[in-house]
């Protein structure tokens, strides 16, 4: 009996290393019917990418801009002593960072509400 139960064991061996045809190939994308894929878009460079956000919402740069010069302003006189026109243009800093962060908040808005194409 145990030369019938390993006889068959190879046969139903066999049947099962027998595989099926591969319905698609997988070094490419599957064909979907009336989907046709894009082409891979162009990988944008640094300056591209900050010209596009740049003209999407102009009020960071210069919000950015303004507190970066508002800050090396400040630390000037601070150095020369002014201590007077350092505390105003440290104050006008905190100003252009709630301007800049009021410019981000408003470009997220926006892009969230714009439609997609």
């Amino acid at each position: 009996m145990a030369a019938v139960t390993s006889q068959a064991v190879p046969e139903q061996a066999s049947e099962l290393r027998s595989e099926p045809a591969v319905p698609f190939d997988f070094s490419k994308p599957p064909v979907i019917e009336g989907f046709t894929p894009l082409s891979r878009p162009r990988e944008e460079t640094f300056k591209e990418k900050f010209i596009r956000k740049t003209k999407d919402n102009p009020f960071v740069p210069i919000g950015c801009l303004g507190t970066a010069g508002a800050l090396m302003w400040g630390l000037r006189a601070f150095k020369q002593g002014k201590t007077r026109q350092s505390q105003l243009l440290m104050r006008g800093r905190i100003f252009a960072q709630g301007f800049t962060v009021v410019a981000i908040i408003f470009g997220v808005f926006t892009t969230a509400l714009k439609p997609k194409p």
